[in-house]
């Protein structure tokens, strides 16, 4: 197996830089246009700028930037794309209040020529309402380059788009870093159906856009059923071919209201030139002071929390120098690499790529981030920033004191991670990939070829220096395998195996695995030909590298193993019935039948647990002993039926009355017991018995029973840990014998 020596390229691409160097010179890059519409009105509300070439071997957007790979033309042609995409839409009209999104290219984020076209956009006319859409490509490879692309991109007043959200783990990790006015959601959410993967990224997806104000926007709605999955899922915007497909002369008929973006003041954070993590803390932020040895567990417990996230957390830490990176920290971070979407490590001499998949970078000898010690965890849902600075003590190493600030403020944390991460390397991608000595790979006619020729198992290699990672050579039982022939399938991605049964969470552990450079097996659902027909796909990749350590290749082998699949199919589906029916015994023995609340088992192991707790952590909790007082009288009056229906719906108030924390459970008949966990012990009756009095106040208002109004009420005796018991029995014998007194006052 052999590959082009380093420079070269094939004649083919060759005509093709030739051919896209005339079309530049020319200007015959052209822009297509494919509309955005209000989901709730059908309205057209922006148009979509898509690259074309003239008729010919580069018309296809694809051709186009290979070519301009290639040749070194990348930055040539974004510029070219977008002041076609502008000429455009003055042409036809696509000015306020619609809006245009156009894209910009991962490799030239940080050159791209933007200013230039502000003077096309302001003296249109009409405004001309921009918005640039950013690609999942360039969050990982080259954060600070995007995220100084977004800071101008609003200082030019423009909206930003974050594309292909949930394509990737990353595109999560980083919304609340970059604020887009819009959330564009890949196509596979709305085409493929609801999986766990799913819910999980539209969680995280609503609850930026609810807390950012942001627009959710819904690609590849097709059909009906696609636009019922977009508004589901959370879209007001929606593209796709239901809507209307690209095309030149766009007339969008009537128009929507203007897209409501973000204030570009709100979402654009001064940051000055040197400025560091620990700067982010608030005027006034309490310090306290504490030795490295602290530090460092504090470290360890950040770590632990963004391994508990897992793909959706982005980590970046701060080691002053690289000796304090030690081995035990680099198995830590190997770990951490491996099962977060994104973590980098910066000092004095660290350099990026220390390890496969860390980022990072050297800092400079005046930089402030060498006199602190800083650790940010940013996910959707969590958020947090051990930022400590140096007191330049000169003792032990691990007693060397600094003062500090551990905070779970969101605006803080998200500040803190931009300043570190606009500090992080770009990764070096070759404009040209034969410059680096990979081209499509020829195998030559020996034993090799026979045997790959041969090879009952598909074989593939990909590029790895190329942000595509197109397929670069392809076996005889990898054509049958796609059902695609050799030249259709060379410089395309593997992703086009996959389709709307794919898990998400099996390509999410592949993609990891290609990120962190590593081996991996998986059995993926791909799909075969244009009839799309399915099959189960055993996969094993295995990276190359090439003499420097770089990674440059994948080969991956792949074998049909439908027959075996669906055999196990039909053994999990039996072990499923198994394991539902066992639950469901685990259910009844810890659960209460009419109620669904805890039974007093597994209540009274809840509590001992959580005594413990209160045990180790200096806190207290409170137990709760009701008892209904006129539950009989329903019960003897409408029936044992009516009695059944009372308590469920005391149940139920109860479960709307008690922190998501504490625990409840029946006692039995009309009793029931309520824990409320975490109190101060200084306060803890107090803060108990207004609980008890609320929980009382709740359960007096009216309830309909049977199609009657019927009122009861509830007499609560209370105790508290530690002062009328330290376990269970204990607790419960005090709150029941002051129920007891309530419900049976003395005269």
């Amino acid at each position: 197996m052999t590959t082009a020596p380093a420079g070269s390229a094939t004649a083919e691409q060759t005509a093709r830089v030739e051919e896209l160097k005339a079309i530049l010179d020319a200007g015959a890059v052209r822009s297509v246009y494919q509309p955005i519409v209000e989901l709730d009105t059908g309205r057209v509300a922006a148009y979509e700028a898509l690259a074309r070439g003239p008729e010919g071997p580069l018309a296809g957007p694809a051709d186009l930037f290979e070519a301009a790979r290639h040749g070194g033309m990348l930055a040539r042609l974004d510029e070219a794309c977008r002041a076609a995409a502008f000429r455009g839409a003055v042409q036809h009209g696509l000015v306020a209040p619609l809006t245009l999104f156009v894209n910009v290219e991962p490799e030239v984020l940080d050159r791209a020529p933007l200013e230039d076209l502000l003077e096309l956009a302001e003296n249109a006319p009409g405004h001309l309402r921009v918005v640039l859409e950013i690609t999942e490509r360039a969050l990982a490879t080259r954060p600070a380059e995007l995220l100084r692309t977004v800071e101008r991109v609003r200082q030019l007043g423009w909206g930003v788009a974050l594309d292909d959200v949930g394509a990737d783990p990353a595109s999560l990790a980083f919304m609340s870093l970059l604020r887009p006015d819009v959330v564009k959601l890949d196509l596979s959410l709305v085409q493929q159906r609801p999986t766990a993967g799913i819910a999980e990224i539209m969680n995280a997806v609503n609850a930026y856009a609810q807390r950012a104000g942001a627009l959710v926007l819904a690609e590849g709605i097709e059909t009906e059923h696609h636009l019922m999955m977009a508004l589901a899922l959370g879209a007001t915007l929606g593209q796709g071919w239901l809507f209307g497909r690209p095309t030149a002369a766009p007339d969008p008929g009537p128009v929507a209201r203007p897209l409501r973006l973000l204030d570009p003041v709100a979402t654009t954070t001064y940051r000055p030139e040197g400025c560091s993590p620990f700067a982010s803390l608030p005027p006034g932020t309490a310090l306290r002071q504490a030795p490295k040895r602290l530090l460092v567990e504090l470290s360890k417990q950040i770590e632990r929390e963004a391994m508990r996230i897992g793909e959706t957390a982005i980590l970046a830490s701060t080691f002053q120098h690289r000796r304090h990176f030690t081995a035990l920290t680099a198995e830590r971070y190997r770990e951490l690499v491996r099962r977060t979407g994104f973590v980098c490590a910066l000092g004095e001499d660290l350099p990026d790529g220390l390890l496969p998949g860390l980022r990072g970078g050297p800092l400079a000898a005046d930089d402030p981030v060498l006199g602190e010690w800083d650790v940010v965890v940013v996910s959707p849902h969590f958020s947090t920033a051990l930022l400590a600075r140096d007191l330049g003590d000169t003792g032990p190493e691990m007693d060397r004191m600094f003062e500090y600030a551990l905070t779970y403020d969101r605006h803080v944390a998200v500040d803190a991670a931009h300043h570190l991460l606009a500090r992080v390397s770009a990764e070096e991608v070759p404009a040209d990939p034969a410059a680096a000595g990979v081209t499509l790979v020829r195998i030559e006619d020996n034993l090799i070829d026979r045997a790959l020729a041969a090879a009952t198992s598909g074989v593939t290699i990909a590029d790895m220096t190329h942000p595509d990672q197109p397929l670069i050579y392809v076996n005889a039982a990898f054509e049958a395998l796609a059902g695609f022939r050799r030249e259709d399938l060379l410089r395309g991605n593997c992703r086009f195996l996959q389709g709307p049964d794919t898990d998400p969470a099996a390509v999410a552990r592949v993609r990891a695995a290609i990120d962190a450079g590593v081996e991996i097996r998986e059995t993926l659902l791909n799909y075969r030909g244009p009839d799309r027909l399915p099959w189960w796909n055993e996969l094993h990749l295995a990276p190359v590298t090439d003499r420097s350590g770089r990674l440059v290749q994948y080969i991956g082998v792949q074998t049909d193993v439908s027959a075996r699949v669906l055999a196990e199919q039909g053994l999990v589906q039996e072990r499923d019935r198994a394991h539902r029916y066992l639950t469901r015994i685990e259910q009844l023995a810890y659960t209460d039948p009419l109620t669904g609340l805890m039974n007093r088992r597994r209540f009274e192991e809840r509590v001992e647990a959580e005594l413990w707790e209160a045990h180790a952590g200096d806190s207290s909790l409170a137990l709760l002993f009701m008892d209904l007082d006129g539950f009989k009288t329903v019960n003897d009056s409408l029936g044992h039926s009516a009695g059944d229906e009372l308590l469920v719906q005391v149940a139920r108030r109860l479960e709307a009355g008690v922190r998501r924390s504490d625990l409840l459970a029946r006692f039995g008949g009309d009793e029931f017991l309520v824990v409320v966990t975490g109190l101060d012990p200084d306060g803890a009756r107090g803060r108990a018995q207004e609980i008890a009095d609320g929980l009382a106040a709740a359960l007096r208002e009216p309830l309909q029973v049977a199609g009657q109004e019927v009122v009861v009420s509830a007499s609560i005796g209370l105790s508290t840990y530690p002062q009328d018991g330290e376990d269970f029995g204990r607790l419960l014998h005090a709150a029941d014998l002051r129920m007891y007194q309530l419900k049976h006052p003395r005269p």
